[in-house]
């Protein structure tokens, strides 16, 4: 076992490794690294009470003292020499028996936005704390992308009062994550809630000023007190540019089952790893709350104990829009079968994707009991019945064959 486990990122996924290594009985040293000066926070808050002024921080309710959990904060990690078991800060070489890599994922920016006033991300407690004045004021805010992020954003704002549009590349909103029909309905959301929706519009560039303006490449013009982007995110892994640890398509390091890297005694973990899944036949790149949790306790299991764990999760998120639930549970693909459970254009229904008529993943608005079950019965890999699926007052947990 290794008496030194070094940590590098103090989000999420690099709380839990510390704090699993102590459940799990590791009596070494924990070294947790964090760029951020803050004590480590939870992110999901930061798009809804600490945005809204609701709550002041979400700092993880964690005593690291208590466990012996050494924190160094304000510390950039700067790269890795796995031959020299090294990890290089700003503060300074930090030695390791044990490295675990969780440095999340870094926004992606507006191309030829950046340093322009009145622009922000939300990533970040200080992004949160620098747009809060900015919904108080209620200004006109242009969201730029109608993702998860753009959808959360756009929904305080409009709860702070703010006229809001949201301008889209793709032909719908959240095209990334769904197929066309099942994202159709949620267009709806954004003109229920008195928010603009553009799609096929792309920014062409931001005219600062009081107020500014956003100029899409139609021509139009459109007035922006602030502007705020959520395009996406990428693994926050450039740091390891020269390390040899290998990095995947996305720039992610690529993880095997027991969330190893191709260097000996350095794991990763959260969103800055993929992971092959025996589950889905695929390797996996999941930017969520849940994977963030979960895996951790997979990594110190293999750091302290004699078996080997795989981590192999049903993957699960979720998000609150416009006065709606949405959470989703499963990994699917184009080629599965697509069932829908109740009127989409109701305020509660499920979208269930069958492989060889076994539940893959399921997308639930409104329905957690959809999710709880759901999710279970994609575990188990159990067989449904189609037709006894597609009936919205009959349990999913009842729809088996």
């Amino acid at each position: 076992m290794p008496e030194r486990v070094v940590v590098v990122g103090a989000g999420m996924a690099g709380v839990q490794t510390a704090v699993a290594l102590r459940e799990q009985g590791f009596t070494g040293t924990v070294t947790l690294i964090g760029a951020e000066p803050h004590q480590p926070y939870d992110r999901p808050p930061l798009s809804k009470a600490v945005l809204l002024g609701t709550a002041e921080g979400s700092a993880f309710d964690v005593d690291f003292e208590a466990l012996g959990i050494e924190l160094r904060l304000g510390c950039e990690a700067l790269g890795v020499r796995p031959g020299e078991h090294l990890l290089d800060t700003s503060a300074g070489p930090v030695p390791y028996d044990a490295l675990v890599l969780a440095t999340g994922a870094e926004p992606i920016r507006l191309p030829g936005a950046e340093g322009v006033p009145g622009v922000h991300l939300l990533r970040t407690l200080d992004d949160a704390e620098r747009l809060r004045p900015v919904l108080a004021r209620q200004h006109d805010i242009v969201v730029v992308g109608a993702g998860w992020i753009g959808a959360e954003f756009a929904t305080a704002a409009r709860e702070a009062g703010c006229a809001v549009t949201v301008v889209e590349a793709a032909d719908r909103p959240l095209a990334g994550a769904l197929p066309a029909e099942v994202a159709a309905p949620m267009t709806a959301w954004y003109a229920d809630a008195g928010a603009v929706l553009r799609t096929h519009a792309r920014v062409e560039r931001v005219e600062p000023g009081e107020p500014g303006a956003v100029i899409l490449d139609d021509g139009s013009r459109l007035p922006a007190g602030a502007v705020v982007v959520g395009i996406g995110a990428r693994p926050a892994t450039a740091w390891l540019a020269g390390s040899g640890i290998e990095l995947g398509a996305y720039g992610e390091v690529l993880a095997d089952e027991r969330l190893r890297t191709s260097a000996p005694d350095v794991y990763a973990v959260g969103d800055c790893a993929s992971f092959p899944s025996g589950r889905y036949g695929e390797r996996l790149l999941v930017h969520h709350w849940d994977n963030a949790l979960q895996g951790p306790r997979t990594v110190a299991t293999n750091i302290v104990g004699d078996a080997p764990a795989t981590y192999d999760p049903v993957p699960y998120f979720w998000s609150e829009q416009f006065g709606r639930f949405v959470q989703y549970a499963g990994h699917h693909t184009s080629a599965d079968t697509t069932l829908w459970r109740g009127d989409p254009s109701g305020p509660a229904w499920t979208v269930c994707w069958l492989r060889d008529d076994r539940l893959v993943a399921l997308l639930a608005v409104g329905r957690p009991r959809d999710l709880a079950q759901g999710r279970r019965l994609i575990e188990a890999g159990t067989v449904m019945d189609p037709r006894l699926l597609t009936d919205p007052a009959r349990p999913l947990k009842a729809a088996t064959a």
